[in-house]
């Protein structure tokens, strides 16, 4: 016979038992819910960034230096780069073909240059960090032009590639490693002579000797970077195409392992070509960027850009354009301003007449060229 104290604590015991797992089964059910709605979140890999940016040749002709004069006797060169500093300083980094020397006084322009020191400093102030002095003028004024070049270049903190006091000097910054923004790139930069006027030991000028450029390449390539980009000064002068010679070189500089080739001397704008791939950019000639030159075609150019991304370990060009400019020359706007680099579309309003002809004719001149062999690349304005 079943005690009904017995029962009493069966019963108990059974609805204690019950309530337990009622309440496990509802904490595990929550537990369940929980991670159910926990959300998965991926973690992309860093992608670097790096905007680079492409002048000419930064020339100055007599009548630039006596422009830029000032009464106390000084050198004013504001005026000149005003109109296209925003998108100099817009990139990362901007280079430029600093064609000139700074011997000191007296102050000359064609055949020999010798510009006043304050030009370097307007150049520093528009937005170039990097000048490149291997060029056919870069022995105007002898070996103490050279040197004193880079003595006032590195005064002022810029940094420069091409010409060098000695062996040594070439040795420790040549090829030149940029590196920035987590992308690391080594520039070269070589001409394909000085004019006939010969170099004084113990100074160096980087050549296009294929012998030289290969041994600088090997050196490059164990530096790691992530992109080799040739800068050479070569071509015709005055020819809006690229030579023969032109082609075979940078055929011969992609085959030894350089990226992009961006050039310059030739005084007029030559065409880009993109490869099929999007991997290498050729722009055979920028042009000038500001001189007083007046044959056809001479007074306007382009500038590059480039914009690269890296993301694990692999570096491409995200992409890449050309902007055109001309040059208004004093006696251009009835000696109200100084020489002016403008956008190619700068307003009617805003120009004489004489402006007005001659930003038309090489605006036509430079589109119908980029229209006709320009390979994958668009301008964009400025």
């Amino acid at each position: 016979m079943i005690l009904k104290c017995d029962i009493l604590t069966a019963t108990l015991l059974c609805s204690l038992y019950m309530q337990a797992t009622a309440c496990h089964l509802e904490r595990k059910d929550a537990a369940i819910t929980a991670q159910d709605t926990v959300v998965e979140t991926t973690i992309l890999p860093e992608e670097h960034h790096l905007s680079l940016l492409f002048a000419g040749d930064l020339m100055q002709h007599g009548p630039q230096i006596k422009a830029a004069r000032q009464a106390d006797g000084t050198y004013d060169y504001t005026e000149t780069f005003a109109r296209v500093k925003d998108e100099i300083q817009r990139a990362d980094i901007a280079i430029g073909n600093f064609e000139v020397t700074l011997g000191g006084k007296p102050y000359t322009g064609y055949p020999q240059f010798r510009a006043p020191d304050e030009y370097l400093q307007a150049c520093i102030d528009a937005g170039f960090d990097i000048l490149l002095t291997a060029n056919n003028h870069c022995l105007d004024s002898r070996r103490a032009g050279l040197e004193r070049t880079i003595t006032m270049m590195d005064s002022l903190g810029v940094t420069h590639i091409g010409t060098y006091v000695n062996q040594a000097a070439r040795d420790s910054t040549y090829p030149y490693l940029l590196e920035k923004n987590g992308i690391r790139i080594v520039l070269l930069n070589f001409t394909y002579g000085t004019n006939g006027i010969a170099l004084e030991q113990p100074n160096k000028v980087c050549l296009m000797d294929t012998v030289e450029i290969r041994d600088d390449l090997e050196k490059a390539k164990a530096m790691q970077p992530d992109i080799i980009i040739a800068l050479p000064h070569w071509g015709n002068e005055y020819q809006q195409l690229p030579s023969p010679q032109q082609r075979q070189m940078a055929e011969w500089l992609m085959r030894n392992g350089v990226d992009h080739v961006i050039g310059g001397h030739p005084h007029v704008a030559q065409p880009l070509e993109l490869s099929a791939d999007s991997m290498h950019l050729v722009a055979w000639s920028m042009g000038n960027v500001v001189s007083n030159q007046s044959k056809p075609n001479t007074y306007g150019g382009y500038m590059v850009r480039l914009d690269l991304t890296k993301q694990e370990g692999k570096t491409r060009l995200a992409d890449c354009g050309y902007a055109l400019y001309w040059v208004s020359r004093p006696h251009d706007n009835n000696h109200q301003h100084n020489y002016r680099i403008l956008p190619i579309d700068e307003p009617d309003s805003v120009l004489t007449g004489m402006e007005k002809k001659n930003r038309y004719a090489i605006r036509a001149s430079m589109r119908r060229l980029m229209e006709r062999h320009t390979k994958g690349v668009k301008e964009y304005p400025l």
